[in-house]
């Protein structure tokens, strides 16, 4: 059975939301890590936000896909230690 575009694109937009309000710098001290941290948390909000721009304009498939990108920022961002983010439950890959 194909997935269902309009619930996956739901769950991937909430997913990005919960994990933006999750993330935070792993660094507050101006250094260049938290500098990167700033960067990668402003990349999942522009993405969250052009997500929910396609989606206003129907257009579910790229909605879709800045949620994952912007999801992609996050992770990345934790994975190199610039984000301190929960390490159980759903939502990051580390």
């Amino acid at each position: 059975m194909p997935a269902d575009l309009e619930e996956k694109t739901d769950r991937y937009e909430r997913l990005l939301a919960e994990a933006l309000a999750a993330a935070e710098p792993a660094d507050t001290d101006g250094t260049t890590h938290e500098r990167s941290a700033e960067e990668c948390l402003e990349m999942a909000e522009s993405y969250l936000a052009d997500g929910r721009h396609f989606r206003e304009q129907g257009d579910a498939v790229n909605a879709l896909a800045s949620f994952s990108y912007g999801h992609g920022w996050l992770d990345a961002g934790a994975r190199i230690g610039v984000l301190d983010v929960p390490r159980e439950g759903h939502l990051f890959t580390v």
